[in-house]
């Protein structure tokens, strides 16, 4: 009876992160835009800034209850509890509209971690999407708690976008700085960002290098290998060849002596006919 092979089913968690990791992403999108149009325009007619706070509240509800579901699907509850920090503050505290950011970055996180990819392609491309998801919503919400401040003095986005790329890059050159506590809560956030991410980009491009290092030294390993093996069967075939030809035997008996040819007579000269007298030489 032929053995039928039985497939290994995943786990429902998995099937269900697999699942929802598209609708994830794009309601992380939405909610970026409506986080950040009632910031970047706050003139805006009202009905665009209640379409806004309506998706922000429909988006964070269907965050609540994707991080629900996959608490009932875990294996270990407190387990996933623990593991998950952003997401469980992003679901309890979605009030405080800075904190209300880290959806956006736990739902990369997911994405990331089911990306089929290869690492060094997956490394890099979750650092290029965190700097700039970082960089663009620190801005909007360092100016959302800033611009009304009284001693503030970042006013614009672009004042904001300028003092979270100096923040991340710990350059800090004090032009622009937060004077509010939530400001500068959000400051240090940024700050051990970037240095998170510097070190995550320098630790990339060192296992770069050493990685193309250990294949060139594997590489010439290889060939050196072959190469000695070559030699040793070189080796042992000659070893074989003069095992098989063995040893010459010396010559006991003299060579056989070779015939010489007797000259024949020259042509010219006439032999005596028999009778006839010699003449005398004179």
């Amino acid at each position: 009876m032929p053995r039928m092979s039985v497939k290994k089913e995943r786990p429902p968690k998995v099937r269900w992160e697999e699942r929802t990791q598209t609708p994830l992403l794009v309601l992380a999108v939405a909610f970026g835009i409506a986080y950040a149009v009632p910031i970047v325009a706050p003139g805006a007619e009202p009905w665009v800034l209640r379409l806004c706070h309506y998706v922000e509240w429909a988006v964070w509800g269907a965050f609540a209850l994707d991080y629900l579901v996959r608490l009932l699907l875990a294996s270990s509850r407190w387990a996933f509890v623990r593991s998950h920090p952003l997401d469980l503050l992003a679901v309890l505290l979605p009030l405080v509209q800075p904190l209300r950011l880290l959806r956006v970055v736990s739902t990369l996180l997911l994405v990331g971690r089911r990306a089929r990819m290869a690492p060094q392609i997956t490394l890099t491309t979750y650092v290029a999407g965190a700097v700039v998801g970082l960089m663009m919503f620190g801005s909007l919400a360092v100016l959302h708690v800033e611009r009304d401040a009284p001693d503030g003095n970042i006013k614009t986005l672009g004042d904001a976008v300028w003092w979270s790329f100096t923040t991340m890059t710990t350059v800090g050159y004090g032009d622009h700085a937060p004077t509010t506590g939530l400001g500068r809560v959000l400051a240090v956030g940024l700050m051990l960002s970037g240095i998170a991410l510097l070190g995550v980009v320098t630790a990339n491009i060192a296992a770069w290098f050493i990685a193309r290092f250990e294949r060139d030294d594997a590489v010439e390993r290889r060939q050196t290998e072959l190469l000695e093996a070559l030699t040793r069967e070189v080796r042992e075939l000659r070893a074989e060849v003069a095992r098989l030809a063995g040893p010459v035997p010396p010559q006991t008996t003299a060579p056989e002596a070779v015939p010489q040819a007797v000259p024949e007579p020259a042509p010219d000269a006439a032999a005596p006919e028999p009778g006839a007298a010699i003449a005398p030489r004179a």
